[in-house]
């Protein structure tokens, strides 16, 4: 399994909030612009907190595991693989919402804060960027923690010596 690389969490996150800046725009000179939900950066904290107590979970397991300690639950390969895909996902999707959020947030800010119900909406906004940056930091967390070693091209015989 690959690792998520930064750089295309951060690629996500600009093109999302370059497009919907630009939708933002378009919505507002010809319609009524919705709003941000409140739900938005609530529901990103909680997956932010299941990740990050997920991976510390995973850690603890995984060193008591190392230790050899009788209690020890271990960590099976098949839960690791899936808590690094919950992870991988719920990254991808909050470098996406919150870039979303973040370019709808700008347009706010640039643009109408004398009117306090949208002065409302950019601080949703801007807590939906910062509880999107919670997830990915919480997901990179998890995938760091569950990483494993690299071994050498498995398929290559190993190296004997004469």
């Amino acid at each position: 399994m690959k690792q998520l690389r930064p750089a295309v969490l951060a690629g996500i996150f600009v093109v999302a909030g370059v497009l919907s800046w630009a939708g933002a725009r378009l919505w507002n000179a010809y319609g009524t612009l919705p709003g941000v939900p409140l739900a938005a950066p609530i529901v990103l904290g909680v997956i932010a907190a299941i990740l990050l107590a997920t991976a510390l979970s995973m850690r603890s397991r995984l060193k008591a595991q190392r230790e050899r300690r009788p209690e020890a639950k271990g960590v099976e390969p098949l839960m690791a693989a899936r808590a690094v895909v919950f992870g991988q996902a719920s990254a991808l999707v909050a470098a996406l919402v919150s870039g979303a959020y973040g370019g709808v947030g700008v347009f706010l800010l640039t643009n109408a804060l004398d009117v306090p119900a949208r002065r409302d909406q950019a601080w949703y906004a801007g807590f939906s960027v910062l509880a999107g940056a919670a997830v990915i930091a919480a997901a990179l967390f998890l995938e760091h923690v569950l990483k494993l070693p690299e071994d050498d091209d498995p398929g290559k015989a190993p190296a004997t010596a004469a």
